[in-house]
């Protein structure tokens, strides 16, 4: 699938991916990524929704994030940028693809 069109639990599993959360599970809990911690726990990583799970990306990737009019774009210097309707999704699917490129597989349940 297209890095640049994932949205909601699809992209939030590809960030998972990424931050390599995905060790001990997920379920997609009615299009909400549930995760399960080594704890055994269970709890919701949704960084396209949720800043203080998105921005701490954003920051530590030096990311910037601006309006062009009609969607937003974020980049990384030199590097990726991406478009989304929010300043989440534009960032997390630039992190995705900056770091698994512009297709990647998603699970068949997620896609």
């Amino acid at each position: 699938m297209k890095t640049s069109e994932l949205t909601g639990a699809a992209l939030d599993w590809a960030v998972a991916k990424c931050e390599g959360l995905l060790a001990f599970g997920y379920e997609d809990d009615m299009g909400l990524l549930k995760i399960t911690l080594s704890t055994g726990e269970t709890e919701y990583f949704i960084p396209t929704v949720k800043w203080e799970q998105g921005g701490p990306i954003i920051e530590r990737e030096q990311m910037s994030i601006e309006w062009t009019g009609e969607d937003w774009m974020a980049y990384i210097e030199h590097d990726e940028e991406s478009f989304g309707p929010t300043p989440l999704i534009a960032a997390m699917r630039c992190y995705v693809a900056s770091k698994l490129g512009d297709d990647i597989e998603i699970p068949e349940g997620l896609a």
